[in-house]
């Protein structure tokens, strides 16, 4: 049975069970359960703290997890990332009173606050920049203010949270994160079907199914508005002079393809969503 690492809380905990559930595996009903046992797909999930996940994964006692790359990066684990998820997306980055800092080089013998002191520390590490780690639980954004630390390093997204506090960003990107699959090992039975599994979720979501109605003569010029995943789908019609199409084309170019293909000449453009897919 293969043992699944969920977080039970956070930013990544409703978006991860509802991955989960779309693609095909039993959810926690009680949000206090700490187990779950799905007979029906042979496996067992485990709900624990996001930062804890790529422990209990790196460790053996899990097989797989779902958690942030910055956690898994932070954590030290030798659990490794098997597939992005694409989504609890965040920016890590510096940020010091304004005007004392410039580059990353100036923060050479002071107080750095994050929460991710092992993300944080291997990045400093691998510049050749000694600072002092001051390891706080979140709201880092507090310490300098406070006296705790000269400079901070943590999430940024429109960089409010940090202006307010009389900070501004400085240096290089830390990191980029992303939820992320990870495991120890990548030969244990099922993995590669759940990774199958979430793959057609991401698809599903990215993709819309695209059905239309053209002139035969216009099928070349179709393709180069809709070439399709590998090509698209051309089924003859009653007048041989009409082709239907079935193709699938990225959500968010929907509208844009349709009033393409209108001016095309093609007609009956219907959309329909993807619930699942295998690619």
């Amino acid at each position: 049975m293969l043992r699944i690492a969920v977080p039970n809380k956070g930013s990544l905990s409703e978006t991860a069970a509802e991955m989960l559930s779309e693609a095909g595996y039993a959810g926690r009903r009680d949000p206090r359960a700490l187990n779950v046992v799905d007979p029906r797909n042979d496996v067992e999930f485990f709900y624990l703290r996001p930062r804890d996940i790529a422990t209990y994964v790196g460790s053996g006692a899990l097989d797989v997890g779902i958690t942030g790359r910055d956690l898994l990066l932070d954590s030290g684990s030798s659990a490794m990332e098997i597939a992005s998820l694409d989504f609890g997306e965040s920016t890590f980055r510096f940020a010091g009173i304004r005007g004392r800092f410039a580059k990353l080089s100036d923060l050479a013998g002071v107080r750095v606050a994050t929460s991710y002191p092992g993300l944080v520390g291997d990045f400093l590490a691998r510049a050749g920049v000694e600072a002092q780690l001051v390891s706080l639980d979140g709201a880092v954004e507090s310490a300098v203010r406070l006296g705790v630390a000269d400079a901070v390093a943590d999430v940024v997204s429109t960089g409010s949270t940090l202006r307010a506090q009389g900070l501004e960003i400085f240096g290089p990107v830390i990191l980029e994160s992303t939820a992320v699959l990870i495991s120890a090992k990548r030969e244990v039975p099922g993995i590669a079907t759940l990774q199958r599994r979430l793959q057609g979720v991401l698809v599903a979501r990215q993709y819309v199914l695209m059905d239309y109605d053209l002139p035969a003569a216009l099928i070349e010029a179709a393709s180069a508005i809709t070439p399709g995943l590998e090509s698209p789908t051309v089924s003859p019609l009653r007048d041989r002079e009409w082709v239907a199409v079935r193709v699938m084309v990225r959500r968010e170019d929907t509208n844009q393809v349709m009033d393409e293909l209108y001016e095309l000449g093609a007609r009956a453009i219907l959309v329909s969503p993807i619930h699942a897919a295998r690619i």
